[in-house]
């Protein structure tokens, strides 16, 4: 056989060769018998070293050689070696070094090569044996089903063999058997109700052609079930029926078959009903199918799909009918555990006491505090009043521990003292001695007592000259406050925190009441407490100031804060410190939260973010609702009276930004109670944060001014603000905005008319005048009389006319007043029928403006 190696087609001449000529020279050979010489130039190979030099290309590597191989160039290795300062043979030597080394790296990275091919071999054949075994799994589970199916069908026939009574067509009777025996052919049905072309093979879609036509000798267009190459290049011209169909039609068979021989019986479930639900979602919950379920509320008269709700007491109902037990549960269970179990006694340990400072307005409360942490903080409160709750821990000289509330005392933090008192243990009555009991000291001592905690009576301001701290003691006794020295249980200390006195026995006096009560919890749990404080940072985002009751918060633990949730990123003290944790009685600064919290929420730690979802998205929900309701409600029962004074009542619309939630609260608390029936204030909208553009469209769209309290706004709110005509004003001390807000509804109210008597005048007789009608000659009998005055028109002393006086006249002339014993002319506005004997009488009518209280 011929060499086939492809030489390239020359067509029949010879092919290009190349030969070597002399040194240096290669010679070519061209088809047609021309050569031609080509002169090669062979460029050394350059070697890295000492001995780059003496390299070539065709040369081995300059660590295998020896001096004495290289004569040709021995020059050129001494002068490499004289510059390094070193012989020739520790040249040589350094080379073979460097060359080994090379090999070795070489060595090195072929290994690191085969190993990773070796272990890309060993992941491929691990993923080929885990693929192998899955279809082995997987085809072991289709026989086993195959097989369960072919018992289960056995086990039909032969009960339906068996009931079957006996026919004279044994003919029909062996077509089943043999239809049933061959399920992979198409199943038979009788075909009495068939029309013509259906018998023959016409109709598409009727599945049972191929049982008849076979049965009458074989038709070769019948129905398969298995889809073949003709059928699918369409030569057979007819189109056959899908795997997935033939499928479903044995399916149907074989449960028709199993339903006639017995009845499968019905499993009963215990379904789990919410307040609502959707019929879907209670079909699945019953294992039935949806159709069913839409089929019944047909049945029963309503038309439902199945995204529809349905209450309870329905859902119940459907259920029962399909003969399933009910579980009703509440939509509200999604907090059931949240607070956890009792502490057992053995895990509780003590506690620090939480003691809340109260009193009225400058009674030296921040200041008792500062003498007791040493440190000012009044120095940064505008106007040195308190603004918000302050939390603080203090640790004594002897080691223990005590946790301040710091509340403020004026009027309108009254919620704020509220919620003091409903999470303290000791309540630390401030009383000055200068001043005494005052209102918002009556009102701390009825929130202490409402909260059922001890208290502490501290008479402040024992330092100055007009100081009556016995007479202090002496009032209190009016509201139920009886001291020891009095034969009372109640402690009192008198403190002076401008001077430092009475520090000590104020801290053993708490020290001895903790005791008492026997403070203990377990740190030992999962954490909960209550929102203290809430405001939004701008750097830091939403920060709440917690106190912890029970167990002991960690960083990177998922809280729930009344309607906010969020995985706590920080925990910082009132020195601005980090903490790692945060124990029973100790106040902290909570951030990672995604919003801010209503001041009072309670917060608790859960397991998951899912549970956190769950409680806060049915919080948010319920207040929705709530609120719906209110509105609804509040519209329904105002209709008829914002129809009635519609006119009457002025409303001042107000936008409330506050540094904290508290003060927003506290104003909107104030602003409500300044309203009156005539006027009222109506805050729109009140939030904590600094002033941004939507508040200011909101005031615009409103007609509201923006009242800005310990915020500011941002560069944008404020050019939109000058752009819109909105007023934005800034406050730092409540005082201020409540008065401007007081001032502002005074203007709006309408004057008061204030009625003043001046005189009487009796009518003489009556002149009819022409152009101007009838005029009275009077007689001023009491008083005077001036134009232009209110007058009524008495007659027999009832009053029959009230209007104005439209001229007086003495004489001919109009004058300005007439005195009483004088005599003149007098004419009303629109009004003539006076008589002699009647009498006027002549009043004046002043309007007063008048202001809020």
């Amino acid at each position: 056989m011929s060499d086939t190696k492809d030489k390239g087609n020359t067509g029949g001449r010879k092919p290009l060769t190349v030969s070597r000529g002399s040194s240096g020279t290669v010679k070519q050979s061209f088809s047609h018998g021309r050569s031609k010489q080509v002169i090669v130039q062979t460029k050394k190979r350059k070697v890295v070293g000492p001995g780059a030099a003496q390299s070539g290309a065709g040369s081995k590597p300059p660590a295998s050689k020896s001096p004495a191989s290289s004569g040709n160039q021995p020059s050129k290795l001494a002068e490499a070696a004289k510059k390094l300062g070193i012989t020739e043979e520790e040249l040589v030597a350094r080379q073979k070094v460097l060359l080994q080394r090379r090999e070795a790296e070489q060595k090195r990275q072929a290994e690191q090569k085969r190993q990773e091919a070796a272990r890309e071999r060993l992941l491929s054949e691990q993923e080929r044996k885990v693929q192998e075994d899955k279809e082995r799994e997987e085809a072991e589970a289709r026989r086993k089903a195959e097989e369960e199916e072919r018992k289960a069908r056995e086990a039909a026939e032969a009960k339906k063999k068996k009931a079957e009574p006996r026919r004279e067509d044994r003919g029909a009777r062996s077509g089943a058997a043999a239809a049933a025996a061959t399920p992979d052919m198409a199943i038979p049905e009788p075909t009495q109700g068939r029309s013509k072309k259906s018998r023959k093979g016409g109709s598409d879609r009727d599945f049972n052609d191929g049982g008849s036509s076979r049965g009458r000798g074989g038709d070769s267009n019948r129905r398969r079930g298995k889809l073949t190459i003709a059928s699918a290049l369409g030569d057979d011209g007819d189109r056959q029926r899908s795997l997935a169909s033939v499928r479903r039609a044995r399916e149907r068979e074989r449960e028709r078959r199993q339903s006639g021989g017995e009845q499968q019986e019905k499993v009963s479930r215990e379904v789990t009903l919410p307040e609502t639900i959707t019929l879907q979602d209670l079909a699945q919950r019953m294992n039935e199918r949806v159709a069913d379920v839409v089929k019944y509320m047909m049945r029963q008269g309503e038309m439902m799909r199945a995204n529809d709700i349905v209450d309870a007491d329905t859902a119940e109902l459907i259920a029962e009918e399909f003969g399933h037990t009910v579980k009703r549960v509440s939509e509200s269970d999604v907090e059931i555990g949240l607070e956890g179990d009792e502490d057992a006694e053995k895990d509780l340990k003590p506690r620090a006491p939480i003691v809340t400072v109260m009193g009225h307005v400058d009674h030296g409360k921040t200041s008792l505090l500062d003498a007791l942490r040493a440190t000012d903080v009044v120095a940064g409160e505008a106007g040195g009043i308190t603004q918000h709750i302050g939390a603080y821990q203090v640790q004594l000289e002897s080691g223990d521990k005590i946790t301040f509330l710091d509340t403020p005392g004026h009027a309108a933090f009254s919620a704020m003292r509220a919620r003091g008192a409903n999470v303290t243990d000791i309540v630390i009555l401030v009383v000055a001695a200068d001043d005494g009991v005052m209102p918002q000291t009556i009102e701390a001592i009825k929130h202490a007592k409402a909260a059922e905690v001890p208290i502490i009576v501290a008479v402040n301001k024992c330092d100055k000259p007009d100081a009556k701290p016995d007479n202090v003691l002496t009032e209190l006794l009016q509201h139920d406050i009886q001291v020891e020295a009095m034969g009372g249980d109640v402690q009192a200390i008198n403190v002076s925190a401008t001077e430092r006195t009475g520090l000590s026995e104020l801290t053993e006096a708490i020290s001895l009441q903790a005791e008492i009560l026997e403070l203990k919890a377990n740190p030992n749990r999962a954490a909960d407490g209550i929102v203290v404080e809430a405001q939004l940072d701008k750097g830091r985002g939403p920060v709440a100031t917690v106190l912890v009751n029970r167990g002991t918060l960690q960083r990177g633990e998922i809280v729930v804060a009344g309607k906010q949730w969020g995985k706590v990123r920080a925990l910082i003290n009132e020195r601005g410190q980090q903490l790692k944790d945060a124990g029973p009685a100790v106040p902290v600064e909570v951030l990672g939260l995604d919003g801010a919290p209503e001041p009072g929420d309670m917060f608790n730690v859960v397991d998951s973010e899912a549970r956190a979802r769950e409680i806060t998205d049915y919080r948010q929900r319920m207040e929705r609702q709530k609120q719906g309701v209110a509105s609804s409600r509040a519209s329904l029962e105002s209709i008829m009276n914002s129809m009635k004074d519609s006119a009457e009542v002025s409303e001042l619309p107000i936008v409330v930004k506050g540094d904290v939630q508290g003060s927003v609260e506290a104003i909107t608390h104030s602003l409500e109670n300044i309203s009156t029936d005539e006027v009222r204030a109506n805050v729109i909208y009140g939030a904590a944060g600094g002033i941004s553009e939507s508040d200011i469209l909101l005031a615009k769209s409103s007609g509201a001014p923006v009242f800005a309290f310990n915020v500011r706004a941002n560069k944008q709110a404020r050019e939109l603000a000058e752009k819109e005509g909105v007023e934005i004003r800034y406050y730092s001390v409540i005082y201020n905005l409540i008065d401007d807000v007081k001032d502002t509804l005074s203007g709006m109210l309408a004057p008061e008319k204030r009625e003043s008597f001046i005189g009487y005048a009796d009518i003489l007789e009556v002149f009819n005048i022409t152009k101007v009608g009838k005029v009275a000659g009077c007689k001023i009998s009491e008083g005077v009389v001036k134009r232009g005055c209110g007058v009524r028109l008495l007659r027999d002393d009832v009053v029959i006319h009230e209007g104005k006086l439209k001229t007086l006249k003495r004489f001919k002339d109009e004058v300005a007043e007439v005195s009483a014993g004088m005599e003149c002319g007098m004419a009303f506005e629109k009004y003539e029928d006076i008589r002699e004997g009647d009498k006027i009488e002549c009043f004046e009518v002043e309007m007063i403006e008048r202001k809020l209280d």
